[in-house]
């Protein structure tokens, strides 16, 4: 459960990294609630997180938190924010991937 936990915990991040990107190119009041959006899932990220070191080595569920983050991030500027797709970009982002996975296949 506490890897489903910190699935959830990483989906967060790429939340908070997404309001701050919205609240980039927002104005007015429009800002402040991306701010505000930052703010409830970076507290819900965090919390999460904690929840799921409870049980998971710490070191691993860092490295996994901050990896879910990392490709979540990138495929939400590439897709929102139209940023650029470069082979070594898609080359380090399936690397990651691959390393995600196999900190959870040597993890309990």
């Amino acid at each position: 459960m506490n890897w489903v936990i910190l699935i959830f915990a990483g989906l967060f991040e790429v939340a908070f990294a997404f309001c701050l990107g919205k609240a980039k190119v927002s104005i007015g009041n429009e800002m402040y609630l991306w701010y505000v959006g930052f703010i409830v899932t970076l507290t819900t990220s965090m919390v999460l997180l904690i929840k799921a070191t409870q049980t998971l080595p710490i070191g691993t569920a860092y490295s996994v938190w901050t990896g879910i983050g990392a490709v979540g991030t990138v495929l939400v500027g590439v897709f929102v924010f139209n940023e650029p797709v470069t082979f070594l970009r898609i080359l380090f982002i399936i690397t990651l991937i691959f390393s995600i996975i196999g900190l959870k296949l040597v993890s309990t």
